[in-house]
């Protein structure tokens, strides 16, 4: 996601590696929409897709978090201006994407047929299956916003933490949690409210405050490079370990939440940041732009291969179908990032004449 920097890394470096695993998380978001493993075995997609690519969503938080609150805290909250800026962006771009799926959600028989249903969606779980993402920044980001106007930020982390477990027990432990007594009628009564908890309230709100963490630590050093890459190897192992656990004792309800997550994206996104050398501005805009228009793309190429007689091999195959969509999504994304791009240009030209 594109997000207005207020300054720039060690020795003056941008930070090339956080800009350039946007690129990686979009198409981890993908992998986990198309499940390309899902034709080689269950256990491989649930260790690659639905383990490893479950990285993609906390990084975007993190981003968001690290650039935009983190910048916010370090100015002693005087630059509220520029962080609500940030977030107004964000909800006219979640809008925006909103009206673009509307025709397709109406084709699928998916438009919400009463208020609370409507409110439900827009808030919590997004108009169409991708979306749940821009309620969950935005409800996250004033979340944390206000705690940290109330509290320290360890008693942020804190607060957001006990939040995240809560959440936790209603997605991939659910199994477990829903046996403690009154848990079950708990989440139940969440559940109406939200069909997920991989939302604003539980998921969102602590890879926020990670980032600002992060951002309040400054870069890490280089010595901590060892350091930091052992502990997210051991860290990934038992997240992989714990989603497959999970999996196969059918304790799932989702999958987007483990306990090993936090300290994998702690030691990743500290290691994303210690990557010298500067990336490309494009990667900021086309990594969200393929988040936002991959299941249109992924909606037309099965148009296609119905059309064309190659449904068995463009959407039968899941590991096919993965690498079209996330190349027509690239290229998609380029093509209209380039239009954005020169369209201001084309309007001044135009005018002159």
């Amino acid at each position: 996601m594109k997000i207005r920097r207020t300054g720039v890394g060690r020795g003056g470096e941008e930070y090339a590696g956080v800009d350039w695993f946007r690129m990686a998380a979009a198409v981890m978001v993908i992998a986990i929409h198309t499940a390309p493993f899902s034709g080689i075995s269950s256990t491989a997609d649930q260790l690659v897709t639905y383990g490893a690519c479950r990285v993609a969503v906390p990084f975007f938080f993190m981003t968001t978090g690290y650039f935009v609150l983190g910048s916010w805290m370090k100015s002693g909250f005087r630059q509220t201006g520029r962080a609500a800026g940030s977030l107004k962006k964000t909800l006219k771009l979640y809008l925006a994407a909103v009206i673009l799926y509307f025709p397709v959600s109406i084709y699928a028989g998916n438009v919400p047929d009463s208020p609370g249903k409507l409110l439900k969606d827009l808030i919590f779980d997004g108009t169409f299956y991708h979306l749940w993402y821009f309620p969950a920044v935005l409800i996250g980001s004033v979340l944390v916003m206000l705690l940290l106007r109330a509290m320290s930020l360890r008693k942020v982390m804190a607060v957001t933490f006990l939040l995240y477990l809560l959440g936790l027990g209603g997605d991939s432990w659910y199994g477990l949690a829903a046996d403690v007594p009154g848990m079950e009628t708990f989440y139940r009564a969440l559940f109406t409210v939200s069909s997920y908890t991989r939302n604003g309230i539980f998921f969102a709100p602590f890879f926020l405050a990670l980032g600002v963490w992060i951002r309040k630590e400054g870069c890490p050093e280089r010595s901590k490079r060892a350091s930091l890459t052992g502990g997210l190897a051991v860290s990934l192992c038992l997240m992989l370990a714990e989603g497959y656990i999970s999996f196969y004792f059918n304790l799932q309800r989702h999958n987007s939440m483990y306990l090993f997550l936090p300290p994998v994206m702690y030691c990743l996104f500290q290691l994303l940041l210690m990557m010298p050398g500067k990336a490309p501005r494009w990667t900021r805009d086309i990594s969200m732009l393929v988040y936002i228009i991959h299941p249109a793309v992924l909606i037309l190429l099965r148009g296609a291969a119905g059309a064309t007689g190659m449904t068995e091999l463009m959407v039968g195959n899941p590991m096919i179908q993965f690498l079209t969509v996330s190349a027509a999504s690239l290229a998609a994304a380029a093509a209209i990032g380039t239009g954005m791009k020169y369209l201001p240009r084309i309007r001044r030209n135009g005018e002159k004449t």
